[in-house]
């Protein structure tokens, strides 16, 4: 993907996530999470086939969700197909935090990743173990190290105590022993009910009050993660973990990672494994308020939205704010 490729999608993909955000925002506390994804799918797809280039989803919301829209290996954008077209895999997630939109509770957003072809690891939807930390703690972390040992060489990267820090967990039963450990070691939890995505990025924020994240979530929201700490600076290690869940089986998942030539479970994966690109685009716009990003905020005339855009190849980090009008008769309120 040329640079300057990178330069004319920037807006697009910013475009993207905020109209993701604003779909999924008018549906906050409905109490139907999918209803909310589904609006968020919606918005996303019509906007990105809006896009001068030839797209292929790489991860998405079909292998699960069985989405009507946005399904793994799903074509989109205005010239799929086209010869001389810049061909681009996108990773997206729609609405991460469905829960959390659906009951207005902080930290859900829109989210989408490209790079060029074969710069995202295509991750089944099956359970990942991750370690996520900022680029403070970069180089200083290992996964299959003991929790209070990284914990320990985390607070020396930042020139503090382990107290001071805060690790971020999924709030599940299968993190039991991972919380205890976290605890012993002296460092404060924050738990939540979803958002692990929204939390690895804000590990890599400064300001974010955030140092790790811990435990086991989605892989194909570590590949997303991976994506953001590629722009970032930040660091993810990673390794595919099967787990009982409520739709499939430990055995099942572990049978379909060895048909798509997922052998060796022990692997590491680093944030070069996850996602290699060179050119990789990050863009995230909030659905609802979080220590990252503002949720959409609506005024008579139209909404406002937090995004946040990450350019590798050009290495800019930016935060937008846009006002978006719907009548424009109505005057706009700054918020």
């Amino acid at each position: 993907m040329p640079a300057v490729m990178d330069h004319l999608l920037e807006q697009d993909f910013i475009r993207v996530t905020e109209q993701a955000a604003i779909a999924a925002a008018k549906t906050m506390g409905f109490g139907q999470r999918k209803y909310s994804d589904q609006v968020a799918v919606e918005a996303m797809r019509r906007e990105m086939d809006n896009i001068l280039m030839d797209g292929r989803v790489v991860i998405g919301e079909g292998e699960r969700d069985k989405a009507p829209m946005l399904f793994v290996g799903e074509e989109v954008g205005a010239l799929r197909g086209k010869d001389g077209a810049v061909q681009v895999d996108i990773a997206v997630d729609p609405l991460e935090g469905t829960n959390l939109c659906a009951t207005g509770s902080p930290d859900s957003i829109a989210v989408l990743a490209a790079a060029e072809r074969g710069g995202l690891l295509y991750a089944p939807d099956v359970y990942m173990e991750k370690l996520v930390v900022g680029p403070t703690a970069r180089g200083r972390i290992h996964i299959d190290a003991p929790v209070a040992e990284n914990l320990r060489n985390v607070a020396d990267a930042f020139g503090r105590r382990v107290s001071d820090l805060t690790v971020v967990v999924l709030d599940r039963p299968r993190h039991n022993q991972l919380v205890a450990d976290i605890r012993e070691a002296g460092a404060r939890i924050r738990l939540i009910p979803d958002g692990d995505l929204s939390a690895g990025i804000s590990a890599a924020v400064r300001g974010t009050g955030v140092h790790a994240v811990m435990g086991i979530g989605g892989a194909p929201e570590g590949v997303i993660t991976a994506a953001a700490m590629r722009c970032l600076g930040g660091e993810i290690q990673a390794r595919l973990k099967p787990h009982d869940a409520e739709n499939e089986g430990k055995e099942e998942q572990e049978k379909r990672l060895q048909a798509l030539g997922f052998h060796d479970l022990s692997k590491i994966y680093k944030t070069e494994d996850l996602a290699p690109g060179e050119q990789i685009l990050f863009s995230c716009s909030g659905v609802t308020d979080g220590e990252l990003l503002r949720g959409v905020r609506f005024f008579g005339g139209g909404s406002r939205t937090s995004t946040l855009f990450m350019s590798l190849s050009r290495k800019i980090i930016r935060f937008v704010d846009t006002i978006h009008r719907e009548q424009v008769t109505t005057p706009v309120r700054f918020l």
